[in-house]
């Protein structure tokens, strides 16, 4: 199929920076789970399901009770990933489809960018790359038999450059608290050798990020859903230094601390053109199209079958 279609750059401009984040965002915490749960199975063969894992007044909660529950809350999306990125990994080999570790960095890099990079909170960096090749092969698969003119990227390349000018990126931690005093108590605890993550969940005035041991994912300069005089403060701190009392717009304190630093990167037309092109061509299928597309193509199956 050759595209012949103008393309509105606002609109595709919009779709081709939020995209890769909002279908990543939809599948990390399942894959998170899945380390998870696999981290609670047992390596010691001689403890059996009946092992007391708690108890309240003499009343004894099980690992079988445990496994069994964490299994009805999260069992079917946690095995839902688990055979989906099978059948991604069984159409690449089909299909011939490479994902190379530099496509795979170029994703992320725009992910970091973006004001939804904040939505990356604890994510293990393994278990985001995964996700993103299965991603990645699934579009490939999808557009692999659409035509996009190499005019046509080129266009977009060059009126949309900004979009491939990421912004350094920084890894954050926050402690929020109501109160100048409140923050420097902070900061003096800090400098007496506690723990940022267990100040974060003990005093944290924000729930949210409290309960993740302050960490609020990637923040970048232009972040509009972080106030500027914490994006500011953050970027002159150096890696696993904590900042001293920043005041916000809200009327609140904040304490921060960087956990690590990407540098901006400026993607050249090369770097991009795959990319372009493969996202250019989505926007030409008439719906979403997700991994169980393919189920029935490579005989894929499971316990929840009806």
């Amino acid at each position: 199929m050759k595209s012949t279609r103008n393309y509105d750059n606002a609109t595709t401009k919009k779709r081709l920076k939020t995209k890769p984040v909002l279908v990543v965002m939809s599948i990390l915490l399942i894959g998170n789970l899945l380390w998870f749960i696999a981290w609670l199975i047992p390596n010691d063969t001689n403890k059996t399901d009946s092992e007391e894992v708690a108890s309240v007044e003499g009343k004894v909660i099980t690992k079988e009770q445990w496994m069994a529950s964490m299994e009805s809350i999260y069992g079917k999306e946690v095995l839902l990933d688990m055979v989906n990125a099978e059948v991604m990994e069984a159409a690449a080999k089909k299909y011939k489809i490479k994902v190379t570790d530099s496509e795979v960095d170029l994703e992320l890099a725009l992910i970091r960018s973006t004001q939804e990079g904040t939505s990356l909170q604890s994510y293990d960096e393994k278990v985001v790359r995964k996700d993103i090749r299965s991603r990645l092969i699934l579009e490939k698969v999808l557009a692999k038999d659409i035509v996009i003119e190499d005019e046509t990227i080129k266009e977009f390349y060059e009126n949309n450059k900004n979009l491939y000018n990421t912004s350094t990126s920084y890894r954050t931690s926050i402690i929020y608290v109501n109160t100048e005093a409140e923050a420097n108590e902070v900061v003096d605890e800090l400098e007496n050798g506690s723990s940022f993550e267990g100040l974060a969940r003990e005093r944290s005035a924000d729930a949210s990020s409290a309960s993740l041991g302050g960490d609020i994912g990637y923040v970048s300069e232009g972040n509009e859903s972080v106030d500027e005089a914490l994006v500011s403060a953050i970027q002159n701190l150096d890696k696993d230094k904590w900042s001293k009392p920043i005041a916000l717009s809200d009327g609140r304190f904040a304490v921060s601390m960087v956990k690590s630093v990407f540098k901006g990167q400026s993607f050249s037309y090369a770097d991009v053109k795959d990319h372009i092109r493969r996202e250019l061509a989505l926007d030409q299928l008439p719906q979403s199209v997700t991994q169980e597309a393919f189920w029935k193509e490579f005989d894929a199956d499971w316990v929840y079958s009806e």
